[in-house]
Protein backbone atom coordinates (compact mmCIF):
# COMPACT_ATOMS: atom_id res chain seq x y z
CA UNK A 1 0.00 0.00 0.00
CA UNK A 2 1.40 3.17 -1.07
CA UNK A 3 1.19 6.52 1.32
CA UNK A 4 1.83 10.03 0.27
CA UNK A 5 1.48 12.32 3.70
CA UNK A 6 0.73 15.84 3.05
CA UNK A 7 2.67 17.71 5.90
CA UNK A 8 3.73 20.94 7.37
CA UNK A 9 6.62 20.18 9.64
CA UNK A 10 5.19 22.17 12.38
CA UNK A 11 1.88 21.11 12.27
CA UNK A 12 0.76 19.25 15.79
CA UNK A 13 -1.90 17.27 13.91
CA UNK A 14 0.39 16.39 11.04
CA UNK A 15 3.00 15.24 13.78
CA UNK A 16 0.59 13.04 15.65
CA UNK A 17 -0.04 11.19 11.74
CA UNK A 18 3.94 10.49 11.45
CA UNK A 19 4.27 9.19 14.80
CA UNK A 20 1.24 6.76 14.11
CA UNK A 21 2.49 6.11 10.78
CA UNK A 22 6.44 5.29 12.54
CA UNK A 23 4.91 3.30 14.82
CA UNK A 24 3.35 0.88 12.75
CA UNK A 25 6.50 0.54 10.87
CA UNK A 26 4.28 1.96 7.57
CA UNK A 27 6.82 3.16 4.61
CA UNK A 28 5.33 7.26 3.34
CA UNK A 29 6.51 10.05 1.04
CA UNK A 30 5.93 13.67 2.34
CA UNK A 31 4.85 16.55 -0.01
CA UNK A 32 5.25 19.60 2.38
CA UNK A 33 2.50 21.96 2.86
CA UNK A 34 3.79 25.49 4.06
CA UNK A 35 1.03 27.11 6.17
CA UNK A 36 2.93 30.36 6.34
CA UNK A 37 2.86 30.72 3.00
CA UNK A 38 -0.40 30.15 2.47
CA UNK A 39 0.26 26.55 0.72
CA UNK A 40 -3.24 25.25 2.27
CA UNK A 41 -5.11 27.74 0.27
CA UNK A 42 -3.12 26.72 -3.44
CA UNK A 43 -5.76 25.08 -5.74
CA UNK A 44 -3.22 22.25 -5.98
CA UNK A 45 -3.88 21.09 -2.43
CA UNK A 46 -7.86 22.27 -2.27
CA UNK A 47 -7.91 19.61 -4.31
CA UNK A 48 -6.93 17.31 -2.25
CA UNK A 49 -8.66 18.59 1.11
CA UNK A 50 -11.34 21.08 0.20
CA UNK A 51 -11.05 22.19 3.82
CA UNK A 52 -7.34 23.33 3.10
CA UNK A 53 -6.16 21.90 6.17
CA UNK A 54 -2.97 19.28 7.18
CA UNK A 55 -2.41 16.58 7.10
CA UNK A 56 -4.37 14.51 4.47
CA UNK A 57 -3.29 10.94 3.94
CA UNK A 58 -3.51 9.59 0.52
CA UNK A 59 -3.37 5.77 -0.08
CA UNK A 60 -3.39 3.26 -2.92
CA UNK A 61 -5.43 0.14 -2.01
CA UNK A 62 -6.88 -2.30 -4.43
CA UNK A 63 -6.35 -0.17 -7.31
CA UNK A 64 -7.67 2.79 -6.17
CA UNK A 65 -6.73 6.04 -4.63
CA UNK A 66 -8.52 7.28 -1.19
CA UNK A 67 -7.87 10.54 0.65
CA UNK A 68 -8.17 10.72 4.38
CA UNK A 69 -7.82 14.21 6.42
CA UNK A 70 -8.14 14.79 10.04
CA UNK A 71 -5.23 13.44 12.25
CA UNK A 72 -8.07 11.38 14.86
CA UNK A 73 -9.95 9.93 11.76
CA UNK A 74 -6.39 9.10 9.89
CA UNK A 75 -5.13 7.14 13.30
CA UNK A 76 -8.43 5.41 13.80
CA UNK A 77 -8.16 3.87 10.08
CA UNK A 78 -4.13 2.89 10.60
CA UNK A 79 -5.00 1.20 13.64
CA UNK A 80 -7.79 -0.40 12.04
CA UNK A 81 -5.91 -1.31 8.76
CA UNK A 82 -2.75 -2.10 10.98
CA UNK A 83 -3.77 -3.15 14.29
CA UNK A 84 0.01 -4.43 15.11
CA UNK A 85 1.13 -2.78 17.28
CA UNK A 86 -1.41 -1.33 18.78
CA UNK A 87 -2.15 2.37 19.84
CA UNK A 88 -5.39 1.56 21.29
CA UNK A 89 -5.98 -0.98 24.37
CA UNK A 90 -7.78 -3.79 24.25
CA UNK A 91 -9.52 -2.98 27.82
CA UNK A 92 -12.74 -0.61 26.89
CA UNK A 93 -11.83 1.41 29.63
CA UNK A 94 -8.80 2.03 28.60
CA UNK A 95 -9.46 2.48 25.04
CA UNK A 96 -11.93 5.10 26.13
CA UNK A 97 -9.47 6.76 28.68
CA UNK A 98 -6.88 7.60 25.30
CA UNK A 99 -9.50 8.73 23.35
CA UNK A 100 -10.33 11.20 26.32
CA UNK A 101 -7.15 12.11 26.41
CA UNK A 102 -6.46 12.82 22.42
CA UNK A 103 -9.48 14.81 22.73
CA UNK A 104 -8.34 16.87 25.58
CA UNK A 105 -5.70 18.28 22.72
CA UNK A 106 -7.59 17.43 19.53
CA UNK A 107 -11.13 19.39 20.56
CA UNK A 108 -10.05 21.86 23.52
CA UNK A 109 -6.60 22.80 22.85
CA UNK A 110 -5.19 22.66 19.38
CA UNK A 111 -8.18 24.46 17.63
CA UNK A 112 -7.74 26.78 19.43
CA UNK A 113 -4.14 27.70 18.84
CA UNK A 114 -4.09 27.08 14.68
CA UNK A 115 -2.75 29.30 12.64
CA UNK A 116 -6.04 31.03 11.26
CA UNK A 117 -7.94 31.33 14.63
CA UNK A 118 -4.53 33.34 16.18
CA UNK A 119 -4.76 35.56 12.95
CA UNK A 120 -8.10 36.44 13.67
CA UNK A 121 -7.46 37.22 17.22
CA UNK A 122 -4.75 39.28 16.51
CA UNK A 123 -6.86 41.32 13.81
CA UNK A 124 -9.47 41.42 17.03
CA UNK A 125 -6.67 43.51 18.25
CA UNK A 126 -6.29 40.50 21.51
CA UNK A 127 -2.54 38.82 22.13
CA UNK A 128 -1.88 35.57 20.21
CA UNK A 129 0.25 34.31 23.15
CA UNK A 130 -2.17 35.05 25.98
CA UNK A 131 -5.11 33.21 23.97
CA UNK A 132 -3.50 30.29 23.12
CA UNK A 133 -1.81 30.15 26.74
CA UNK A 134 -4.82 30.01 28.13
CA UNK A 135 -5.93 26.79 26.62
CA UNK A 136 -3.29 25.41 26.87
CA UNK A 137 -2.77 25.60 30.08
CA UNK A 138 -6.46 24.78 30.60
CA UNK A 139 -6.24 21.33 28.63
CA UNK A 140 -3.11 20.41 29.97
CA UNK A 141 -4.14 20.62 33.28
CA UNK A 142 -6.61 18.59 32.66
CA UNK A 143 -4.72 15.79 30.84
CA UNK A 144 -2.27 16.36 33.70
CA UNK A 145 -4.69 15.01 36.40
CA UNK A 146 -6.21 12.46 34.24
CA UNK A 147 -2.78 10.72 33.48
CA UNK A 148 -1.88 11.04 36.49
CA UNK A 149 -5.06 8.25 37.66
CA UNK A 150 -2.96 5.80 35.49
CA UNK A 151 -0.03 4.29 36.45
CA UNK A 152 2.40 3.42 34.35
CA UNK A 153 4.79 5.06 32.04
CA UNK A 154 3.31 6.44 29.59
CA UNK A 155 -0.19 8.30 29.44
CA UNK A 156 -2.61 5.20 29.77
CA UNK A 157 -0.11 2.06 31.41
CA UNK A 158 3.20 1.03 30.20
CA UNK A 159 2.60 0.71 26.55
CA UNK A 160 2.16 4.05 24.24
CA UNK A 161 -1.24 4.81 22.72
CA UNK A 162 -2.76 7.77 20.87
CA UNK A 163 -2.94 9.73 23.92
CA UNK A 164 1.00 9.87 23.62
CA UNK A 165 0.67 10.77 20.12
CA UNK A 166 -1.42 13.56 20.83
CA UNK A 167 0.41 14.67 24.04
CA UNK A 168 4.01 14.96 22.60
CA UNK A 169 3.42 17.96 19.73
CA UNK A 170 1.38 19.55 22.02
CA UNK A 171 4.27 19.87 24.37
CA UNK A 172 5.91 21.24 21.70
CA UNK A 173 3.39 23.68 20.85
CA UNK A 174 3.04 24.38 24.57
CA UNK A 175 6.85 25.55 24.71
CA UNK A 176 6.32 28.02 21.81
CA UNK A 177 3.80 29.58 23.57
CA UNK A 178 5.96 30.17 26.66
CA UNK A 179 3.64 28.27 28.61
CA UNK A 180 5.58 26.96 31.82
CA UNK A 181 5.38 23.31 31.91
CA UNK A 182 6.66 22.84 35.59
CA UNK A 183 2.91 21.96 36.93
CA UNK A 184 2.94 18.72 34.56
CA UNK A 185 5.38 16.60 35.99
CA UNK A 186 3.32 13.22 34.52
CA UNK A 187 2.89 15.02 31.18
CA UNK A 188 6.77 15.87 30.76
CA UNK A 189 7.96 11.83 32.26
CA UNK A 190 5.37 10.57 29.54
CA UNK A 191 7.58 13.27 27.11
CA UNK A 192 10.81 11.56 28.15
CA UNK A 193 9.25 8.12 27.44
CA UNK A 194 8.59 8.94 24.48
CA UNK A 195 11.54 10.40 23.22
CA UNK A 196 13.73 6.94 23.93
CA UNK A 197 11.22 5.78 20.75
CA UNK A 198 12.79 5.99 17.34
CA UNK A 199 8.74 6.13 16.36
CA UNK A 200 8.27 9.44 18.11
CA UNK A 201 11.96 10.93 17.63
CA UNK A 202 11.68 10.45 13.68
CA UNK A 203 8.44 12.45 13.61
CA UNK A 204 10.15 15.99 15.35
CA UNK A 205 10.03 18.56 13.07
CA UNK A 206 13.35 19.41 12.56
CA UNK A 207 13.59 15.94 11.24
CA UNK A 208 11.74 16.60 8.55
CA UNK A 209 12.36 17.31 4.87
CA UNK A 210 10.80 21.09 5.21
CA UNK A 211 12.60 21.45 8.66
CA UNK A 212 12.97 25.23 9.04
CA UNK A 213 14.53 26.91 11.61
Amino acid sequence: MALTLYSYFRSGSSWRVRIALNFKGLAYSVVPVHLVRDGQNRAEFKAVNPQGMVPALMLAEDGQTHTLTQSLAIIEYLEEAHPSPPLLPRDRFRRARCRQLAEIVNSSIQPLQNLSVLKKVEALGGDRNAWAGDFITRGLTAYEQLAAEQPGTYAVGDHPTVADVFLIPQLFSARRFNVDLSPYPTCLAIEAACSKLEAFEAARPERQPDAEK
